[in-house]
């Protein structure tokens, strides 16, 4: 098993843009039927250095979710990447994964 966390920036061109009810829709079109097992989603909000070079603060919501470890579950996780990016013009989805010793 791993886990894998996602970091879904909430602005778009450097306003705020993704409301929850946008979230919510995103996470029952495109999360949920792909990882229908489980998940956890936190609010946070972080910063990063954007592809002009300058500073980005914004809200985000972290999924966290178990799964196995294969590449079937790697191109589910790229694909709810690139419909995040698409549908809310973001340059990236931050995916951090590792392994993990999990217990029911």
């Amino acid at each position: 098993m791993h886990t894998a966390q996602l970091f879904f920036g909430r602005n778009v061109h450097g306003k705020p843009a993704v409301g929850d009810a946008d979230f919510g829709r995103f996470m029952d079109e495109e999360i949920t039927p792909r990882f229908p097992d489980g998940l956890t989603v936190l609010d946070g909000g972080g910063q990063w250095r954007g592809e002009e070079n300058h500073m980005i603060r914004e809200a985000s919501k972290v999924v966290m979710i178990v799964l196995p470890k294969g590449p079937q579950t790697l191109g589910k996780l790229e694909a709810v990447r690139n419909a995040y990016k698409a549908r809310f013009h973001q340059e990236s989805v931050l995916l951090i994964t590792e392994a993990a010793c999990v217990s029911f």
